[in-house]
């Protein structure tokens, strides 16, 4: 899952990143225009925004994500008596606010609750055909026995099963998983190990191999 945090308080930016990367790929932004021009690169699971930014509303950029037809989850961070900018934030599209002081678990709760809701119909517990996957727990079953993945391959799983029966590209998918740091590879070929690997860990379980080549463009994951 990948996660955009939009603020420019140094030291909260930092404390966010810290508290969520151990289940999100974490990427930041601290002005309106940076947020803008990440929205437009990047696709994200959920942007957690902050509305008072140096160069104007955290609000702009909301607006400008809407006219992209994204279905990204958006929650606000306003000021505790900024009642202004929640409502006129909902009636944007934001799909949540949260007030300033906030406790890191509410918020947390709430942007996983945002993402069931956006990706998975709001379950906690994910099927597909033979595989269900505990996004509480991390634990994944695969024909009625639990796989051991690693966060990768987790990551990855959730990523095709959420895009199910659409084309998805290597360069999408090294994207979504790596974010910014995909500047650093020279080639993306290092992601067949892990799409080989989840392939074949689901396989070994079920006997089924949702995992479709889709040669010369990437794969697709439908069931059989």
């Amino acid at each position: 899952m990948k996660l955009l945090i939009v603020e420019d308080e140094q030291e909260l930016l930092e404390d966010l990143v810290d508290f969520f990367k151990k289940d999100f790929l974490c990427e930041t932004a601290s002005s309106v225009a940076f947020a803008q021009e990440k929205i437009y690169m990047h696709k994200y699971d959920a942007i957690i925004l902050d509305v008072g930014l140096p160069d104007g509303s955290g609000l702009e950029a909301l607006e400008y994500l809407r006219t992209l037809d994204s279905n990204t989850g958006v929650l606000i961070l306003s000021a505790y008596d900024a009642i202004d900018d929640k409502v006129k934030g909902l009636d944007l599209g934001a799909d949540d606010y949260l007030a300033k002081p906030f406790d890191y678990n509410e918020l947390n709760a709430r942007i996983k609750s945002i993402i069931r809701r956006k990706h998975f119909k709001g379950n906690n517990i994910i099927t597909f055909d033979e595989i269900e996957i505990d996004t509480d727990s991390k634990e994944v079953r695969v024909g009625n026995k639990f796989i051991d993945l690693t966060h990768k391959e987790y990551q990855l799983l959730l990523y095709f099963i959420s895009n199910e029966n659409r084309v998805i590209t290597k360069e999408s998918i090294v994207e979504h998983l790596w974010g910014d740091d995909t500047d650093i590879f020279d080639s993306f070929d290092f992601i067949y190990s892990h799409i080989k690997n989840l392939r074949k860990k689901i396989i070994r379980a079920c006997r089924k191999d949702y995992l479709k080549t889709i040669y010369g463009i990437g794969y697709k994951f439908k069931k059989e």
